[in-house]
């Protein structure tokens, strides 16, 4: 089969298409055609092995596994011997586990895997698109306990995890302001922001307004400046935050009456099956900016690390 193999860390040329051999299920385990796939953050950041540490993690030297790839969306082709939750031709998306491997024509997952019935309302390609935003976003605002009627800012709104926060946070009842740049104000505004902030024009931080949740998506606003922003007993979430972060924000929750979110998240199917029902109920829906065929991966993870994009990059095999 085809798939693209990240052959050492570095630039995107280092995504390669070459010819591997093609999986077999094991007694538990599912055979998926992969029929569309997307470029997360989390595979640029381990494809240029940043920060350091994505080495002790994936391999020293080069990568253990060397195919990227963390969502996906496809036809179950076989089944193992064992497998009672899919059958042949169920059309299904979810998320591949830490190992990624979806930058392929096939891959193998456990059946009790991140993995649901594809919704029924969208193409491969958004559906493709949807978990790793729509999961990492679902995570972070439990953490919170975000409550209707509380003022949230999302902040890297018309990113891949910021679409979908925005759309999460307006289904559980809160007032949202969406921070992102110029060009892409109209686009927030339509997928429910009651309030959109251009950080080319307007620093938040500064204007003296408080949220109950401020959730920075991207890594790229002032961790004091966000905090300066939340109410008292408000929470901030950080999806991309630095490790000094990570160390302030626990200082901050240990002595203060703030509370600072981060890390990795987690998640299962049943948070996987919740988004899918919020897609076909229409209250969230896929926000695609590129899409890319297999064979062009590397210029897909070359517009995605520029951090400019409209929610999605997707890449495609039918």
């Amino acid at each position: 089969m085809k798939a693209i193999v990240c052959t050492n860390y570095g630039s995107p040329d280092v995504l390669k298409l070459q010819e591997v051999e093609k999986p077999t299920p094991k007694d538990k385990e599912i055979l998926i055609k992969i029929l569309a796939t997307y470029v997360s953050s989390g595979d640029v950041h381990i494809r240029k092995a940043e920060p350091f540490a994505v080495r002790f993690f994936f391999g020293f030297r080069k990568l253990k596994q060397p195919i990227l790839g963390y969502a996906l969306a496809g036809e179950v082709e076989a089944v193992g011997k064992d497998v009672t939750l899919f059958k042949k031709g169920d059309q299904i998306f979810g998320t591949t586990g830490i190992w990624c491997g979806a930058y392929a024509e096939y891959i193998c997952l456990p059946e009790d895997g991140v993995l649901a019935l594809k919704p029924t309302n969208m193409t491969y390609a958004e559906a493709a698109s949807i978990p790793w935003g729509g999961n990492t976003a679902l995570y972070f605002l439990r953490k919170a306990n975000i409550q209707q009627g509380q003022k949230v800012l999302i902040y890297g709104a018309s990113g891949a995890i910021g679409t979908a926060a925005v759309q999460l946070a307006k289904y559980f009842g809160a007032e949202v302001t969406g921070v992102c740049s110029t060009t892409n104000l109209e686009m927030v505004k339509s997928l429910g922001a009651d309030k959109v902030i251009d950080y080319t024009q307007e620093d938040f931080s500064q204007n003296g307004k408080t949220y109950d949740v401020i959730f920075e998506t991207v890594g790229k606003s002032s961790f004091s400046g966000n905090l300066r922003s939340i109410k008292q007993n408000g929470v901030l979430l950080l999806a991309a935050g630095s490790l000094l972060e990570m160390v302030q924000g626990l200082w901050v929750s240990l002595i203060g009456n703030k509370k600072v979110i981060s890390g990795l998240m987690s998640e299962t199917a049943a948070d996987l099956i919740f988004v899918k029902e919020l897609v076909e109920a229409g209250k969230i829906k896929a926000v695609i900016d590129r899409s890319y065929p297999l064979a062009e991966t590397a210029e897909a993870h070359r517009y995605a690390e520029k951090g400019h994009n409209k929610g999605n990059v997707v890449i495609t095999l039918d």
